[in-house]
């Protein structure tokens, strides 16, 4: 049977970050080989932007011993921190003269690993509790369906009685009766009206120089 390797490190890796192998590097060799406190100082107060991006992964690392390891994370050091270079995404600006510069854009791969001092023996991941069992369904109690009572159907109510008297009719209105002509008279013609609109065209009409002399 092939012996099982002491584990040694806890590590956390982040993948295609977007950041350039060589400045992450840079920042990566500044923790190597610090306690874990230390080295969350150094990044906390480094202006590269690739710090953050460290620190994250290195937060990741001590998030993993304690809670897989039981181990504390102040105890621990940085004994690896590599960065590898990602692929490469490729862009291009247009340029004078119609020509086309390519832009570069870099990714990386960045490892952090945490060990005891002294290359202590990690101790063997906690086992995980087991999940609770569901609880069984209650068997549900089978009720007799009952017939619904038929209700008591509701008397037709009674359309009130209205007494529909009839209007007596009115007599139909006596016209004046005309005076009769005598015999040997002739009926006189009824004299015509004259209409609004020849007495309006008969006035004189008035202008505004008119007015104005008569003002």
């Amino acid at each position: 049977m092939a012996a099982v390797e002491e584990r040694t490190s806890v590590r956390a890796e982040a993948r295609y970050v977007r950041t350039a192998p060589r400045k992450a590097q840079l920042v990566a060799e500044q923790i190597r080989g610090r306690p874990v406190p230390e080295a969350r100082t150094i990044l906390a107060f480094m202006t590269r932007d690739a710090a953050r991006d460290i620190e994250k992964v290195l937060s990741s690392a001590v998030a993993n011993a304690e809670a897989n390891h039981g181990l504390d994370g102040d105890e621990l050091y940085v004994s690896i921190a590599t960065v590898g270079a990602g692929p490469t995404l490729k862009r291009w600006r247009a340029r004078a003269r119609g020509r086309v510069a390519r832009i570069k854009k870099r990714t990386c791969h960045i490892t952090i690993a945490l060990a005891l001092p002294e290359e202590q023996v990690i101790p063997e991941p906690l086992p995980k509790p087991a999940p609770a069992p569901a609880p069984a369904p209650e068997p549900e109690a089978v009720e007799e369906e009952e017939a619904p009572a038929a209700k008591p159907k509701r008397a037709p109510r009674k359309k009130a009685e209205t007494a529909t008297e009839e209007k007596p009719k009115r007599a139909p209105r006596k016209k004046p009766e005309e005076p009769k002509a005598e015999a040997g008279e002739k009926a006189k013609p009824k004299p015509r009206q004259k209409s609004t609109r020849s007495v309006e065209a008969a006035k004189p009409k008035t202008t505004r120089k008119k007015k104005a002399e008569d003002s």
